[in-house]
């Protein structure tokens, strides 16, 4: 069967977390932001999306439309989209049935005039309809989910490769409103120092490639506990964190038990301590940790900044670090850590022997042209403008 993801702002990094959760060989990326994968297996999009921080849609692919001339192919497409709503409205409760379309990379397709006929089908058959619009040519999760698109609806997406196009119906939608709670809605935040956001956390977690939920994860650097967080609630049941401030970890364990009462969250174990990264091997028994999943401090964010310095200086706090990690970590475990990358000035590089840096991007997929990674193997993550990128790098113990 093949499925759609409509990928996050950052699709290199998106795909990567894909990759870690799902083993895919067939995949085709035919803009930055649309991905379809055809798996031998079904999946179960409503909970797979909820463990993803960087999809914001899963779908599936219904029809495939061959483009020939422009009137055939809008024939085409208008006889897909009745066929599909037709066959989503008798699964649906009864009461207006609500329709919406997006398209996806160079896709072009008159939305309005699909809406009419779409609309004009419905009033034949006596079923109340509306057609959801947006300004945008694409309809967010939020629109999705106002407009029970999912449960009451449809949402038809269209995405054109070469002479075909691929006509889809999404399934789930990103939870917008439980990621906003959070980030925004949690009793300890440090926006000072800054935090690192729910999804990246989801993202870098899933990068571990853990598959036993028991598995032990440690964070070294956990400042407001948002790695801990994500990673509770994604299932994992030990976890291990660590930060040389004493606040750090009274609002790590605030968070911790909110979420976990929120979620009525059982049997995580979790342990805090008010400790040096440094000395993280005397704390922790060698060959201990399955993942180290962390955001250590980037330097400064504001003011004048000696890059020279602050570059230099976290190197050595890096290398200790890593040198650290590689005692407690077990064989073949992973680091999954943010590096700062200043705007403008050389790349940081600490010393990280007895690891090697892993690509996680599907080899399949990466010569992409949408697709970006540093020379190093390591995925950039940020908006245009920012000062200070994050550099996610993997590291695996050898």
């Amino acid at each position: 069967m093949k499925y759609f993801f409509i990928l996050g702002t950052n699709p290199t990094l998106s795909i990567a977390e894909l990759a870690s959760l799902i083993s895919f060989e067939k995949a085709l990326l035919l803009a930055a932001d649309f991905l379809i994968i055809e798996l031998e297996t079904e999946i179960n999009p409503e909970n797979l999306i909820k463990t993803l921080g960087g999809t914001k849609k899963i779908g599936a692919i219904k029809e495939e439309i061959s483009t020939k001339n422009s009137h055939e192919t809008n024939l085409d497409l208008i006889a897909a989209s009745i066929k599909m709503a037709s066959q989503k409205q008798k699964k649906s409760p009864s009461g207006k049935f609500n329709f919406g379309f997006s398209a996806y990379g160079q896709t072009e397709i008159n939305k309005k005039d699909l809406g009419i006929k779409l609309k004009n089908h419905f009033n034949e058959k006596k079923i109340s309809s509306r057609f959801v619009v947006s300004r945008e040519k694409t309809l967010s999760s939020v629109v999705i989910a106002q407009n029970k698109l999912l449960t009451r609806g449809i949402e038809i997406v269209a995405a054109r490769h070469d002479n075909k196009i691929f006509l889809g119906e999404t399934l789930s939608v990103q939870p917008f409103k439980d990621l906003g709670l959070r980030d925004f809605g949690r009793p300890a935040r440090d926006d000072l120092s800054g935090m690192i956001p729910p999804k990246l956390a989801m993202e870098m977690i899933n990068l571990a490639g853990l598959e036993n939920k028991e598995s032990i994860i440690v964070d070294p650097f956990c400042g407001s506990g948002t790695i801990l967080s994500e990673a509770a609630l994604m299932g994992y049941k030990n976890l291990f964190g660590s930060d040389i401030s004493p606040k750090a970890i009274d609002d790590t364990y605030k968070n911790l038990s909110w979420l976990k009462e929120l979620y009525k969250l059982e049997n995580i174990h979790h342990k805090l301590m008010v400790k040096n990264v440094l000395n993280l091997s005397k704390f922790i028994k060698a060959d201990y940790a399955d993942a180290i999943i962390t955001e250590p401090f980037l330097g400064p964010q504001r003011g004048m900044i000696n890059f020279k310095t602050v570059i230099g200086n976290l190197e050595e706090l890096y290398s200790g670090a890593i040198c650290e990690f590689h005692k407690v970590l077990k064989t073949g475990g992973k680091v999954i850590m943010v590096w700062p990358s200043f705007y403008g000035q050389k790349p940081i590089s600490p010393n990280y022997n007895g690891f090697k840096i892993i690509n996680p991007v599907p080899e399949n997929l990466r010569n992409n042209i949408f697709l970006k990674k540093t020379g190093r193997e390591t995925i950039i993550y940020g908006r245009s403008g920012q000062k200070v990128f994050r550099e996610i790098v993997v590291l695996e113990k050898i």
